[in-house]
């Protein structure tokens, strides 16, 4: 069962960097196309609009991945004093507390999605709904939050804990 949940939870991590690597290639693009616009005195109208659509679906598109990697900054100073059993605590707590954070994110920008598509709310340029953004940003919240939550269920069950490489001592 467990082995199953994980399969989906990557795949909706999976599909999560996609997106966000979409985004990632979206701005570039966008970006290059504008420089050498500007270049010949003719910028690329509305470049503003989608670079800042496009950072929020890089940042919320990738953050599940970096969730899973272990790739949040976290301070451990005192990790290596810890037993075992209160560093796998603190990070079933964190992995939870995260999930809250980024359920309570998306159900936040979710309402304001509804109230952007009431008020007809869009980008300042080329008017593009931002509703559309917000609703992105809380499907990928939701899919942050439940990576989270996975992870806090493996590490509840004994699973391997997840951290980055640890900076060499100074």
């Amino acid at each position: 069962m467990i082995a199953l949940l994980r399969k989906a939870a990557d795949r909706l991590i999976g599909l999560s960097a996609i997106i966000g690597t979409l985004g990632l290639i979206v701005e570039v693009s966008i970006i290059i196309v504008d420089v050498v616009g500007r270049a010949f005195h003719a910028p690329l109208r509305g470049a503003q609009d989608v670079s800042q659509m496009s950072m929020v679906v890089i940042v919320f598109g990738g953050m599940a991945l970096c969730d899973k990697l272990g790739g949040h900054v976290s301070v451990d100073v005192f990790e290596r004093h810890y037993p075992e059993w209160l560093n796998r605590a603190i990070d079933i707590f964190a992995a939870l507390l995260g999930a809250v954070i980024f359920f309570a994110i998306a159900w936040s920008v979710y309402q304001s999605a509804l109230l952007s598509q009431l008020l007809n709310l869009s980008t300042n340029i080329i008017h593009l709904p931002k509703a559309w953004f917000q609703w992105a940003i809380s499907a990928l919240s939701i899919v942050t939050a439940l990576g989270m939550s996975m992870r806090a269920t493996e590490l509840a069950l004994g699973g391997p804990r997840t951290t980055s490489e640890p900076e060499a001592d100074l």
